[in-house]
């Protein structure tokens, strides 16, 4: 069989729980659902960091925050550690890059391993952005979805036949602020957005760190979100929840829009690829950089490890290799997409790319099972005490049924970070009994050697990627930027490991 073609398009915090294929109450998205009907839904795919520049350095890089440099959104990625899309391009592979970046925008910091790219500065603009490539910037006329899409379909026709190409189409949407097409404006009209079940939680048992953050829809989603002032009548304390409903239903119907965009824009592509005769051998996945708080237990925007922020979506349709209408329940984190890439384009993801710390999940997409898949996801949030949410730096492991996290209070040099030292806290949700992870057991005697159990297994994984546990204000921690020692270190040792046993 000729090598398959790649196209990875991720949107910008687009919830898993906005996806009709994942049962979404609050919209419909026919043209993703094609993806996981013809191919497979991921049902337990987790970021690593949820924030979108250390996301998006760890699907490249197939490493954690602490190796590729990328902690926080004020950080860039470190130029010495290799990408997937490096190694396709060394092999043969035509490579493009249309949408949003992210990871800097100059020098070392701009794409690199690609043949062609065109590239939002920053976050980008919905309406007639401006775009750079190597040759400069330039403002494009449109809507961003519907422009990033055009250029990939576009690059898709310059190629010749028979070249295989790995392509990342990356949109801007549903990131805030939320500016609809003006095509969609008609949808969901106020009033008739259900609320989540935990729309209301009081995160009465949760640490002081999480009750403190800023990112609840009643108090914190501010005029530059809503485009309007809340009326008189909802102001003050005494009118906090019909305020707070109010404000998700402006909220909710400006994103499902943006969201629509990017369904639309969806089967576009899926369809060019059909009329050209790519789809059989095309891999194709939809993503996005992480999950998103959709009023879910009063929040918006991501951060914590709470599974709507945690959750990616993740659907990959591959009609040559991947049976249709699959589901795949395995734990899956993003460090793990870049060696599942490389082995599908038949390479050998451990010495292609030595610095990743995943492992290729292909055989999972074939329905194969594997003995010694993973039994956790090991997350690690380090943008402490940020400025805009006050998220407070975390990192925690989640099982099949369990979940434990350790807000350990401090910023440990972290561009953006607080240096402000709290004393560290825990939380540990039952996801058996809680699935809406509204009661903290930390301390419950009861869950006593669960826990136990839990911080072994936390321990554990952080030895696996040799990530230093906090042990106080003067713990180790990584040079952020572009000049990480640690990663030579771990290069070093990985490559001498790889070496030994080869």
């Amino acid at each position: 069989m000729a090598s398959p073609n790649i196209i990875f398009i991720m949107s910008d915090d687009h919830a898993a729980h906005a996806i009709s294929a994942y049962g979404s109450r609050v919209n419909a998205t026919p043209n993703l659902d094609r993806i996981a009907e013809e191919g497979v839904r991921m049902d337990a795919v987790y970021c690593t960091n949820s924030i979108c520049s250390p996301s998006r350095a760890s699907i490249l890089t197939g490493t954690y925050s602490h190796i590729n440099g990328v902690s926080s959104i004020w950080t860039e990625m470190d130029y010495r550690v290799p990408t997937f899309v490096d190694v396709l391009h060394d092999s043969g592979y035509k490579t493009g890059m249309f949408g949003k970046w992210h990871l800097g925008e100059q020098g070392a910091s701009l794409p690199r391993g690609f043949d062609a790219w065109k590239i939002f500065p920053g976050q980008g603009d919905y309406i007639n952005p401006e775009m750079i490539d190597a040759s400069g910037s330039a403002t494009m006329p449109g809507y961003a979805t519907d422009i990033v899409t055009d250029m990939s379909i576009d690059w898709i026709d310059s190629l010749d036949a028979d070249q295989p190409f790995a392509m990342m189409v990356h949109h801007k949407a549903p990131h805030r602020p939320w500016v609809p097409d003006e095509k969609h404006k008609h949808l969901y009209a106020d009033g008739t957005i259900p609320e989540p079940e935990t729309f209301f939680d009081d995160s009465a048992t949760r640490s002081k760190a999480v009750q403190a953050v800023h990112m609840t829809i009643a108090d914190d989603m501010g005029a530059d979100d809503l485009k309007t002032e809340v009326p008189e009548h909802l102001r003050g304390p005494e009118n906090r929840k019909a305020r707070m409903s109010w404000k998700y239903q402006i909220y909710m119907r400006d994103y499902l829009q943006c969201v629509q965009s990017i369904d639309d824009n969806v089967g576009r592509l899926l369809d060019h690829l059909e009329d050209r005769g790519l789809a059989e051998n095309t891999l194709i996945v939809y993503t996005s950089d992480q999950g998103f708080f959709l009023g879910d237990h009063g929040w918006f925007d991501k951060r914590l490890m709470f599974d709507q922020s945690l959750q990616m979506p993740m659907l990959i349709k591959w009609p040559a290799q991947i049976p249709a209408t699959s589901r795949c329940d395995a734990i899956i984190t993003n460090v793990d997409f870049a060696a599942t890439f490389l082995e599908a384009c038949g390479l050998d993801a451990d010495s292609a790319l030595p610095t990743s710390q995943g492992r290729s999940f292909l055989p999972l997409l074939r329905g194969e099972h594997i003995d010694d898949w993973a039994d956790a996801a090991y997350y690690r949030y380090w943008e402490h005490d940020d400025p805009i949410h006050a998220a407070p730096a975390h990192y925690g492991i989640r099982t099949v049924d369990y979940k434990l996290i350790c807000y350990y209070g401090a910023g440990l040099g972290v561009p953006g970070a607080s240096s402000q030292v709290y004393d560290s806290e825990w939380e540990m949700y039952d996801l058996k009994s809680d699935p809406s992870e509204l009661r903290n057991v930390a301390d419950d005697p009861a869950y006593g050697d669960i826990r136990v159990e839990l911080e072994q297994k936390l321990a554990d994984y952080q030895r696996r990627y040799s990530d230093e546990p906090y042990a106080g204000p003067d713990t180790p921690h990584p040079t952020w930027g572009p000049h990480n020692e640690q990663l030579l270190a771990y290069v070093e040792a990985y490559v001498a490991q790889i070496r030994a046993s080869s």
